[in-house]
This record gives structure tokens, C-alpha cells and sequence, in this order.
């Protein structure tokens, strides 16, 4: 990351410059009547463009040491002193373009012995007539847009041993005779001269004789036809290593009559041609056999009927671009060429073959329209060298499973935006060992064969976005692509990424997954990933583990535009966003889902603290919820354990409100064991109900109202109709489970009253350990009286005696 931030300069509170690294000062544009002088010391470059700096002198420039770069470009500079760049001694350059200068002191320039670049573009210059004698070190000179007349060159300007460049477009050049260049000769080789856009009628003949050059440029800088022709005529004798020729644009449409109008240039020396066609010829032009020793040759707008056999002698590169290009195309035996480009054709090019180029290795095909039925093998014959070939931005090529034999030693194959057929359904670049750099995409395949990219072993960069997988293809896909360093596999309809996709990939550096459907994502076996780019999915989250185990390398992860689940669950993944941003692409661009209309929330800005405070009050609720829970759960689990004893409690609570409002219509209730029901009716009823005076008993088998609930019965018509209870005891008693029910409540019902209205009669005797089955009755045995039944006259009688004194004793 970039350290070196850009920093304000404020004058009165106004923001009059940019620095950057405290050596760069941009000042465009800010209305400034005069150069601050409290800018560092240490200022290398100055742009003050676009200010209104309309006199210079030794006053209004300040010290600048060190300045090395002066933009005074547009500064409605009228007036520049002599002393005007005392102060500023080392500037190697100086911009003054677009001023209306209209005064400048003759030794102006003076003190810029250092000056290695002069821009004095657009400033109303007449002539080259300039005060820069002084300047022995200028490299450049840019006069362009001026109205300068001539392009003789000062005489002084000969000293000048590194001078390089000299522009004069855009002037008023019309004439140049053999005395305008005569300085021009004695310069050197390494001079670049620009006349574009100047309207030359003539050049005197002998102008350019044994002149050297490193650049010419005459583009569109003939008035006419006619005067381009003889032009070129008269740049007879000239050496020039580069040639730019021809014109902008098609002033008249007109047309070329004359086929050779190019043959002057076999009269001048050139390496490199630049030809900018805009005529269009009115019969096939011979365009390239005057140009048969230029090594590299460039040919733009040109209307190309066929394309010519010429016999060049020492041809490199070739560039067809742009160009109208009606037939088929054959390119065979030049055994120097290296690099062909045909690119761009306003008409479909219709490919025949290329054969015998034992030196070319470097072929771009792009933008051509091009339809091939089969390819390559059949047009690139004898090319042992190929190892780049451009097929991109085409219309269709089928390609089989012998396509590529022969071209063995290809390491770039570029089809992106072109149909391809073939290559998902067969292994057709098996033998392409050397391949490193293959682009597919968009090429309209569907990937059915896992073989698609067998066999390359070599290859780097894979690019197949915008095409599609067949299901379950991917998975095996690139498994032997274990040097592959870019995946890019964007806008592919890819649902999900099986984990042995990536497991193979091991050297994989930089892998594009944008545009997809993918839902989730786990990169965590490429450890040498840098990059990764997964923009424009249906990414909700990411497991944090997945992000916690993310490769040491990984510098750039773009999750923008994907539809994050911004609820309190994924407080973990919406904090490594907000605590990574410093890896994430554009976490400005990382919005949360939203199905409402409300304004879209970024998640950098998400609430985490209201999160912190939601989970703590749902663990609170939480925690009482379970209570609660667990509360009822026990409540009904000893309810339902006791449910009989509380049942009976509510009956007992319910009896006592109701035996306060009513008389009991029974002296006794008798409590006993069904075996036990012999001795009851025989003797208990018996002498009970009919001595004197009677006692009304209440019997359940004689006395329980019908359809009513036992303890109900036992409650209302039993204990709380009864003055007293009598208690039968026996050893049925004590295994009855009814008989000990009605005892626990009976006890439990007179210590309601608080009355000893219970009446124990032994029937039988019965161990001590037996009584203490019975809730109470080992206890009340223990502390109160009881009748034992001993069934004999004498006891009979006393037993029945104190029985009846007991029932009908008072409360």
C-alpha cells in the first residue's frame, strides 16, 4: 500500500495546493495572482497551470532550490523579465504553454543552463528565433500550435549535443527549402522531427539529402494529393529510422488515381513506416512493395483489396489495423518475419493460410470477424516458432482433436468473445505442453468432458469466464493444472464449488468467481492465494472458521454487491468485515440484505453494539424461559406423582368450606376392608343402629351416592357427613389401599376441625411393623385409646358399651 499520502496546502483558509511525497506541489486552477513563497524548500515539481500570473520577474518567482519541473501552462503570462527565473537556476523543465506572451526580456532564459526541455506550445511564436543560446544542455523543444513560417533551425543550435526533439506541428509551414535544414543535418541521429499538421505545398528537392533522423513525422502535413506525392519525392536521400506518414482524416474523400504514389519511398531509408490511410484508392493501390527493406511496418484505415506476396528483405513486424480488408487472406515465405498483426478489419476476413514463417512467433488475429470451420493446424503451416495467437473478438472456430499439431511450442492462445467449438467436449489442447496463458471466455462453451484441459502441464493463467459447466464437471476440471497461478471463472451460473475442485491447485494465486450463484465459499486449501473475487454472488455469510483459517497470503478479498445477512447470528462474520477492510476490495460496496424498501445499510455501519446488547437480553430471556420451563415441568411431574393426595386435599379444602353451612346427617363413618364387611353388618350395624338410642352409620357400600367420584363420596357423604369415624382395623385394613386413603384423609380432615373425632377398633391383632404401613395410624395407636374386639360376651358387651358412649359423646 501506498504510504505517501496527499496532503493540503491552506493559504487564509483556502486550499491552494496538493503535495504529495512534500516535493510535488499541484496548484492548477486556483485563482492565484502570484506565486506563494512559503512552500518547502525542498520542491522538486511546481504546477501552477491555470492561474492568472500575468507578470513575471525576480520578485514574484521565489527561491526554489531545488525545483526541477516549472507548469506555468495557461497562466495569461503577458510579461516575463530577464531576472524572472534567477531564483529557480535548476530547472530542467520549464511549461509555458498557452500564454499570451507578449513581451520577454532577451536574456529571459539565461539562467536556465540546465534546462533540458522547453514547452512553448501555443504562445504566438512567428519564428525559431528564440533567446535559448544559452541553453546548452535543451534536449527538447515543443513549439506546436504556433505560427511559425519556417523551420530553419538558429545556427547556435548545432552546439546543442544531446537535442533530440523538435515539434513543430501545427504551424504555418508551407515551404522548406534546402537551406532550412541545414543545421538540422549537422544535429545527429538521434533527432525527432515533427512537422504533422502544418500546410506544406513544397520541399525543395535535396531539403532532406544524407539528413539522419530517429523520427519523422509529416502526418496529415501536405495540403493536398498531390503535394503529399511530391513531398515524399523530395525526401530523396533522407535516413530516418521511424516514418509516420499519411493523414487524420478524411478531409474530402477523396480518392487515389495514381497506384504508385508511394514509390518515392523506396528512394528513402527508413526502418519503421507509420501509415495512416485516409483515401481510398480508386483501383488497387500497391501499398507494400515500395516498402520492402522497412523492418516493421504499420498500415491503419487502408482499403486492402488482397494482400500482395512482397519480398521483403529484412521485415519483423507487421500491423494491419483497422483497415478494409475484402478478400482472403495467404501470408507465406518471409523467413524474417516475427510478428503479424491483422486486427480490426471493418469487413470479415476470410483466413486462407499462412506457411513457411520459420521466424514468426507472434500472430494477432482479433477483431476480424473471422469464421473458420476448422483451425489450426490447416492455415498456420511451417510456423515451428508460434507461440501466440490472438483468435479473440471473432465470430466462430471449430476446432478438433488434431487442431493443434505441429503447433506444439504455442505458450499464449487468446479466444475470449469468439465461438469455440470443441474444447468442452474433447481434450483438443492435449498437446499443448509449453501453453501458459489460454483465454476462453465467452466463447459459448459447455463443459461436458473433465479431459477439456488435459495434458497442459505448463499453464499459468486460465481464463473461462462467461461460459458453463455441465453438473458435476467442475469438480475433476482442473485437476492436473497444478502450476496454474489465475483462475478466472466469472459469470459461469456456478451454484456451488466442490472442495476437490481447488485441491489439485496448489500454486493458484489469483482466482475470480464473480457473477456466479454461489451461496457459500471455502477457499482455506489454497495456501498460496493472494487474491480472491467473489463480487456479485448470493454469499450470505461465511463460516468464521473459513475466514479464521484463510491463507497468510491473501491480500485482496472482494465480497462487494453480494446480499450479506446482516442479523444479530452473524455478528462474527460482520466483525471480521468491519476489523478487515484493509483486505476487502471495496468494503464501501458490502450491503447488507434487505427485502424492504428502507434504505440499503453498508456493512461497516451495522449496529454490533446493539447486537451485544440483544444477545445478552436473549440470554436473560433465555435463562427465565428455561426456568419457567423446567419450573412447570417439575410442578407437572410431582403433580402427577401426587395427584391423589392433592385431589384429595382440594376435596378436604372444598368439604371444610361446605361442612361449615351444613348439618351431618350420619353419626359415624365407618372405615373398613370389604373382607371386613361380615363382622360390620352383623355386629357393627347391628348393635349400633338398632339399640337405643339408634346411630345412623354411613356405610359405603349402603350409603355413596351413585355416579359420584369415591373420594368425593368418601369426603361429602363420609367424614363431612359424619359426626365421627370409626376406624375398623385388620389386616385387610392394612393391605387396602382405599382403607388407607380414607384414614390419611379422615386424619387429615379432624386436624382441619380440630376435633379427636377418629375411632379405632381392633378387629384383630396386628404386628407393629404392619400399622406403620398406614400413614398416622402406628402414631395415633401409640397416643390415643382404642377398642379391641375380643369376641367373647363378656368383653362383647363393654366393647359395645364404650363404642356407643364414643359415637354419640359430643363434639
Amino acid at each position: 500500500m501506498n504510504m505517501n499520502l496527499t496532503k493540503l496546502l491552506l493559504y487564509d483558509n483556502l486550499i491552494i495546493c496538493q503535495i504529495s511525497e512534500n516535493i510535488h506541489y499541484s496548484c492548477s486552477g486556483r485563482n492565484l495572482s502570484s506565486i506563494p513563497n512559503h512552500f518547502s524548500p525542498m520542491v522538486e515539481i511546481l504546477d501552477l497551470s491555470f492561474n492568472f500570473l500575468s507578470f513575471l520577474n525576480k520578485t514574484t518567482v521565489p527561491l526554489f532550490s531545488n525545483l526541477q519541473v516549472l507548469d506555468l501552462t495557461r497562466c495569461h503570462i503577458q510579461h516575463i523579465d530577464d531576472d524572472a527565473f534567477h531564483n529557480v537556476r535548476n530547472l530542467t523543465t520549464l511549461i509555458l504553454t498557452g500564454n499570451p506572451i507578449s513581451y520577454t526580456g532577451p536574456n529571459v532564459l539565461n539562467a536556465l543552463t540546465k534546462l533540458q526541455r522547453l514547452v512553448l506550445v501555443d504562445i504566438g511564436l512567428l519564428s525559431l528565433e528564440l533567446p535559448i543560446h544559452s541553453l546548452m544542455n535543451l534536449q527538447e523543444l515543443k513549439v506546436g500550435t504556433n505560427n511559425i513560417k519556417s523551420m530553419a533551425m538558429p545556427p547556435y543550435m548545432i552546439s546543442f549535443k544531446d537535442f533530440r526533439l523538435l515539434d513543430l506541428h501545427a504551424n504555418n509551414i508551407s515551404l522548406i527549402k534546402a537551406d532550412h535544414t541545414s543545421v538540422l543535418r549537422e544535429i545527429g541521429r538521434n533527432m525527432t522531427l515533427i512537422l504533422s499538421r502544418n500546410p506544406i505545398l513544397c520541399i525543395e528537392s535535396g531539403a532532406f539529402q544524407h539528413i539522419y533522423l530517429r523520427e519523422l513525422n509529416i502526418q496529415g502535413a501536405f495540403v493536398s494529393f498531390n503535394a503529399t506525392r511530391n513531398g515524399l519525392k523530395s525526401l530523396t536521400g533522407l535516413n530516418v529510422d521511424r516514418l509516420v506518414i499519411g493523414d487524420f482524416r478524411d478531409k474530402n474523400k477523396s480518392f487515389i488515381f495514381d497506384v504508385n504514389f508511394l514509390s518515392s519511398l523506396s528512394s528513402i531509408g527508413f526502418q519503421e513506416i507509420y501509415y495512416y490511410v485516409k483515401e481510398r484508392p480508386a483501383k488497387p493501390l500497391h501499398l507494400f512493395e515500395h516498402m520492402v527493406n522497412a523492418s516493421k511496418i504499420t498500415v491503419k484505415h487502408a482499403y486492402i483489396p488482397y494482400l500482395e506476396y512482397v519480398p521483403y528483405r529484412q521485415i519483423k513486424e507487421l500491423f494491419l489495423v483497422d483497415d478494409h480488408l475484402f478478400l482472403s487472406i495467404e501470408f507465406s515465405h518471409q523467413h524474417t518475419i516475427e510478428k503479424l498483426v491483422i486486427s480490426n478489419s471493418k469487413e470479415p476476413v476470410i483466413i486462407s493460410k499462412f506457411t513457411d514463417l520459420p521466424k514468426l512467433h507472434y500472430v494477432d488475429l482479433s477483431k476480424n470477424q473471422i469464421t473458420l470451420k476448422e483451425c489450426c493446424n490447416t492455415i498456420f503451416i511451417e510456423i515451428p516458432q508460434l507461440r501466440f495467437l490472438n483468435f479473440s473478438l471473432n465470430a466462430e472456430i471449430r476446432l478438433a482433436l488434431t487442431s493443434f499439431s505441429g503447433l506444439n511450442n504455442l505458450e499464449v492462445l487468446d479466444f475470449h468473445y469468439t465461438k469455440v467449438a470443441g474444447i468442452g467436449n474433447f481434450a483438443v489442447l492435449a498437446n499443448l505442453k509449453l501453453l501458459r496463458y489460454l483465454d476462453i471466455s465467452y466463447s459459448s462453451i459447455t463443459f461436458t468432458c473433465y479431459m477439456s484441459f488435459y495434458g497442459l502441464d505448463s499453464l499459468r493463467v486460465l481464463k473461462v469466464a462467461g461460459n458453463s459447466f455441465k453438473l458435476g464437471t467442475s469438480q475433476y476440471l482442473f485437476a492436473n493444472l497444478t502450476q496454474l497461478e489465475l483462475l478466472d471463472i466469472s459469470n459461469c451460473g456456478i451454484e456451488s464449488m466442490m472442495y476437490s475442485t481447488f485441491k489439485d491447485l496448489h500454486q493458484l494465486k489469483h482466482l475470480f468467481l464473480s457473477g456466479n450463484k454461489l451461496m457459500t465459499l471455502d477457499f482455506s486449501s489454497l495456501k498460496a492465494i493472494r487474491n480472491v473475487y467473489v463480487d456479485n454472488n448470493q454469499i450470505a455469510s461465511i463460516p468464521l472458521n473459513v475466514l479464521q483459517n484463510r491463507p497468510e497470503n491473501l491480500s485482496v478479498f472482494d465480497l462487494s454487491n453480494n446480499p450479506i445477512d446482516c442479523s444479530c447470528s452473524q455478528t462474527d462474520f460482520i466483525s471480521w468485515i468491519v476489523n478487515h477492510q484493509q483486505i476487502l476490495k471495496q468494503p464501501q460496496n458490502i450491503f447488507c440484505h434487505s427485502l424492504s424498501r428502507t434504505p440499503v445499510t453498508r456493512v461497516i455501519d451495522f449496529d454490533l453494539e446493539n447486537c451485544a446488547y440483544r444477545k445478552k437480553a436473549a440470554v436473560v430471556v433465555i435463562v427465565v424461559s428455561l426456568f419457567v420451563v423446567l419450573s412447570l415441568l417439575l410442578v407437572s411431574v410431582l403433580t402427577y406423582k401426587f395427584q391423589f393426595y392433592l385431589r384429595y386435599c382440594c376435596i378436604l379444602l372444598r368439604g371444610y368450606r361446605a361442612s361449615r353451612q351444613q348439618e351431618c346427617p350420619y353419626d359415624a363413618f365407618v372405615i373398613y376392608s370389604s373382607k371386613d364387611e361380615a363382622w360390620v353388618m352383623d355386629e357393627l350395624v347391628e348393635n349400633l343402629e338398632k339399640g337405643v338410642p339408634p346411630i345412623q352409620l354411613c356405610l359405603h357400600v349402603r350409603d355413596f351416592e351413585v355416579g359420584k367420584s369415591i373420594t368425593s363420596n368418601i369426603i361429602d357423604e363420609g367424614i363431612m357427613g359424619s359426626h365421627k369415624v370409626i376406624v375398623v382395623v385388620s389386616r385387610h385394613f392394612i393391605d387396602s389401599v382405599w382403607c388407607r386413603f380414607e384414614f390419611e384423609v379422615a386424619q387429615s380432615w379432624l386436624v382441619m376441625e380440630g376435633t379427636a373425632n377418629i375411632i379405632i377398633i381392633m378387629l384383630e391383632d396386628v404386628e407393629e411393623e404392619k400399622t406403620k404401613k398406614v400413614f398416622g395410624l402406628h402414631k395415633h395407636l401409640k397416643k390415643n385409646t382404642y377398642l379391641k374386639w375380643r369376641g367373647n360376651p363378656l368383653s362383647d358387651m363393654r366393647f359395645w358399651i364404650r363404642l356407643r358412649r364414643a359415637v354419640i359423646a359430643k363434639k
